[in-house]
């Protein structure tokens, strides 16, 4: 009878208590109280799974980087190589054994591109995940919003209308990539007024078909445009493939600053997508503006993506291929999935352009081929992954 009283206590008054413990404001909290996968359990395994994994992102750059600097017409012993991209560095002199010759093929020739590689490379993986985490859709990549065919006829305008004629797409100071920058950019910004004339509250579904219509638009104007100056074909066609032939550091110099904007700003962001990833409604709860923070992140990832088509042209499927392998082999969190993808990205596309280099040598092979002929049959498996998921 004395012990039947403390049941009466906790029933009423312990049942409020719950909804408590979620701080609002703070991301991460809340994601770790809403899934399971997020909670004190798994923060205990990225720590360990990160530092793993963040290495390897690491030794693939720097495989990838000798790789590409050994491999080509010319062959160099990797060592050396290697011992020779240590002098660059303040305080170290090595004899790396190289002539004045194979110095200059190392530092003023294969750096840059390899360089260029790694940097595109990032950009497109980073992109590409941040969309898919914004969109909350595996299949999103870094061409969503029309950006492939806003760059693709705004070069093929400044080819056929003189801009590019007479020369050589490879290392033109400004036309080609200010063309692909702007309109790049352009055809972001239909995207978004496109999408706004649906109101207020946009989903991320609406931007999509916003995307698909403006592609559809600006893919029609690039082809009235080919078919008016049919004798600038080739050179639209050598950039829409992708390439990554540079003369000197002058498209690094050109990129380098939108790397780094774009990867400050998705990666400080990157733990609001984990939140986004719950819905609107609960990362409203938490304190956090879904809509401001979704623009944020598709802006910064439109401007890498942007600056990346500028120097490269058309390289497709990293966006897809990188993230989603990240995802499926290091888990599922964007605070792991963001910055792994920009490393393993920047290697993929550095290695790839070896295979390009050197697969039907002398000849080179555009790189967007090579990357859709290992990004058509990954595109097939995630599609089915996803399905089964959805299912």
């Amino acid at each position: 009878m004395g012990g039947t009283v403390p049941p009466a206590h906790p029933p009423p008054g312990r049942a409020a208590p719950p909804p408590a413990p979620r701080p609002p404001g703070v991301p991460e909290h809340g994601d770790a109280g809403k899934r399971p996968q997020a909670g004190p359990g798994a923060t205990a395994r990225p720590a360990g799974l990160r530092t793993r994994w963040l290495l390897a992102g690491l030794g693939a750059v720097l495989v990838a980087l000798v790789a590409g600097v050994s491999l080509g017409p010319v062959s160099l012993p990797p060592g050396s190589v290697a011992a020779e991209l240590l002098n660059l560095l303040p305080g170290v002199h090595l004899d790396s054994g190289l002539s004045e010759r194979e110095i200059a093929i190392v530092t003023e020739l294969r750096l840059p591109r390899v360089v260029l590689g790694l940097l595109v490379g990032a950009l497109l993986a980073l992109a590409g995940g941040c969309y898919q985490g914004v969109f909350r859709n595996p299949l999103a990549d870094p061409y969503l919003l029309g950006v492939a065919a806003g760059a693709g006829l705004a070069v093929t305008a400044a080819i056929a209308l003189g801009a590019g004629a007479g020369g050589s797409l490879t290392g033109m100071p400004l036309t080609i990539p200010l063309a692909a920058f702007v309109g790049s950019l352009g055809a972001v910004v239909m995207t978004y007024l496109l999408g706004a004339a649906g109101g207020r509250d946009r989903s991320p579904a609406t931007l999509i078909l916003a995307g698909v219509a403006v592609s559809a638009f600006l893919s029609a104007g690039q082809t009235y445009l080919l078919q008016r100056h049919s004798d600038s074909i080739q050179q639209v066609y050598s950039w829409l493939l992708g390439r990554l032939a540079t003369a000197g550091w002058h498209d690094v110099r050109l990129v380098l600053p939108y790397f780094v904007l774009t990867a400050v700003v998705v990666l400080l962001h990157r733990r609001e997508l984990d939140v986004l990833s719950v819905g609107d409604d609960e990362a409203t709860s938490l304190g956090l503006h879904p809509q401001r923070s979704r623009y944020l992140l598709i802006a910064a990832a439109s401007l890498g993506t942007a600056a990346a088509v500028s120097a490269s042209g058309l390289i497709g499927f990293v966006g897809i291929i990188v993230p989603h392998t990240v995802r499926l082999l290091a888990g599922s969190s964007y605070r792991v999935i963001l910055p792994l993808s920009m490393l393993f990205g920047g290697a993929f596309l550095a290695l790839t352009d070896v295979v390009a280099r050197t697969a039907a040598a002398p000849a080179e092979i555009p790189i967007g081929v090579v990357t859709a002929l290992l990004g058509g049959p990954f595109f097939v498996l995630v599609l089915r992954t996803a399905r089964r998921v959805l299912t």
